[in-house]
């Protein structure tokens, strides 16, 4: 018989604290108007043409940026789904720097208990050898 399961999606986390929702915030700004902004500065200071090679660089090291703020922080089973700089700001702070707030989540307990067991069960084969 054959048995398909979806997957369970965990919701984008919840910032409950002011300080982690300007984090985010900040964060979220940061991704969105970063090219744009040294393009403009770049070209007051400089030329026109280097504030184009700039704008194009920048958006690159962007994009770099946010995948892997994105890689680090979005359960596996949950990166082929779409998300804008806001989710990634939120996932970003709840995981990585708000991490008070994000532990209380069953979600998160039950992932740290599997990690527990995956380095107990790695470290129990490490000593049969």
């Amino acid at each position: 018989m054959n048995n398909d399961y979806i997957d369970l999606i965990e919701p984008t986390p919840k910032l409950h604290s002011k300080k982690c929702r300007f984090t985010a915030f900040g964060i979220k700004l940061l991704l969105q108007f970063t090219s744009p902004a040294l393009a403009l500065i770049i070209w007051y200071v400089y030329d026109y043409f280097i504030a184009g090679a700039t704008l194009l660089i920048s958006f690159i090291v962007v994009g770099i940026i946010r995948a892997k703020m994105r890689n680090s922080v979005i359960p596996i089973h949950q990166r082929e789904f779409q998300y804008n700089d806001e989710g990634i700001a939120a996932w970003f702070t709840a995981k990585e720097l708000c991490i008070e707030e994000s532990i209380t989540s069953n979600e998160s307990l039950s992932h740290n208990e599997v990690q527990i067991d995956s380095k107990r069960i790695s470290q129990e084969k490490n000593h049969e050898i």
